[in-house]
């Protein structure tokens, strides 16, 4: 999931900030703004490890770590008052991480919410903290929300964004910048984030160079942004599929499979003070918790390509498979999270890591992605 950030009501807040501002000196714009597409930026281990040689297949997961902050009750996401979290708030939670990924051993893994330089998190490098405690070699980074200063809620700077972590070197990695949302003003989407995919290909030895797309969609659309999202994200798997190459895709699609049996889960979501589904209630629907009218909307992925959690397995054991909660404390009650291919998955090899229920609002999801051969 991703965070609603600014609200109608803090606008005068946000025009207070900006009256301040006008006394630094900054010539850096506040926010930053994004080409439709843009280089990544690269990182690699300051100690190359040996990668090692597959057979036929690697470990594959995706993974939204929720900048490192693990179930701590945050304003945005979670009905919390937080804002800003220390160092020591932080450290223990980004350890987990490690910890986690060093015991999954993906050999890839495709993050989203990614703190690399954010107020919030005090300025850690979640990136950098886990490529030096792990054993990837080589990593991809692009922003997804990127500000010198948010001028809300004492946010500050910003800098949020999906990664794309390789044993193996990745090569012509790129931001694709997605559809702005159409249901805010012009200055809320100036500071708000700016969903995009981070793209990057692999080539391991003995087998055929395939690309991975790492999707991290928007959460609290009320209109039909989610929905050109995913039109976007299959456009360019279609392009890649057509041209006769393969993909591993995936990440936070902050939306359900077709079929699932709960569909609406504002009562879940509600904070206290709120109220949704009565009488007078404006809205009635409490933002990005309302999936019923967006149910089909991922068909389209499921028709054409190989989810490595079937659907209709997902739809016989729908709890099996949930990979998210807003509520701390509480088990997971929904799936939001997806591994794609137009190739395929070891059968059964597919697990919904949710025994990490502490280290995250989202359950990691791994899968064995099967490998071409070279001619």
């Amino acid at each position: 999931m991703m965070i609603r950030v600014i609200s109608p009501k803090n606008i005068l807040r946000i025009l207070a900030g900006l009256s301040i501002l006008i006394f630094m000196s900054s010539c850096e714009p506040l926010a930053t703004g994004f080409d439709d597409t843009e280089d990544a930026t690269m990182y690699q281990a300051s100690s190359l490890r040996q990668a090692p040689q597959p057979d036929s297949a690697i470990l594959v997961m995706t993974w939204n770590i929720r900048f490192a902050i693990g179930r701590s009750p945050w304003f945005g996401d979670a009905c919390g008052n937080n804002t800003v979290f220390t160092k020591e708030e932080v450290m223990p939670h980004l350890d987990s991480i490690v910890q986690a990924i060093n015991m999954t051993k993906p050999d890839i893994l495709m993050l989203q919410e990614c703190d690399v330089a954010s107020q919030r998190t005090a300025y850690i490098n979640d990136l950098q903290y886990i490529i030096d405690n792990t054993y990837f070699n080589y990593a991809a980074y692009v922003p997804e929300w990127k500000a010198q200063y948010i001028p809300s809620d004492g946010l500050g700077r910003m800098d949020m964004g999906q990664v794309i972590l390789s044993r193996w070197s990745i090569r012509d990695s790129k931001r694709i910048n997605l559809v702005t949302r159409g249901d805010q003003s012009g200055l809320v989407n100036y500071f708000y984030l700016h969903s995009c995919i981070i793209t990057g290909k692999i080539k391991i030895p003995g087998f055929e160079e395939f690309s991975v797309l790492n999707i991290h969609a928007s959460a609290f659309a009320t209109d039909d942004t989610k929905k050109k999202h995913y039109e976007e994200f299959k456009s360019m798997l279609d392009k890649i599929d057509a041209e006769g190459g393969y993909f591993l895709a995936g990440g936070d699609l902050n939306e359900l499979p077709p079929g699932s049996d709960s569909t609406d889960y504002c009562f879940e979501d509600m904070c206290p003070g709120e109220s949704f589904h009565q009488p007078g209630d404006d809205p009635q629907h409490k933002d990005g918790s309302n999936y019923t009218p967006e149910i089909t909307w991922l068909q389209p992925l499921y028709d054409d390509y190989v989810c490595a959690v079937p659907l209709d397995r997902y739809q016989h054991n729908q709890q099996a498979y949930f990979t998210h909660t807003t509520r701390p404390g509480h088990f997971w009650d929904r799936t939001l999270d997806y591994l794609f291919t137009n190739y395929r998955w070891v059968e059964n090899s597919d697990i919904t890591h949710q025994y990490l229920l502490k280290y995250s609002d989202h359950a990691p999801v791994s899968a064995m992605f099967v490998l071409k051969k070279e001619n």
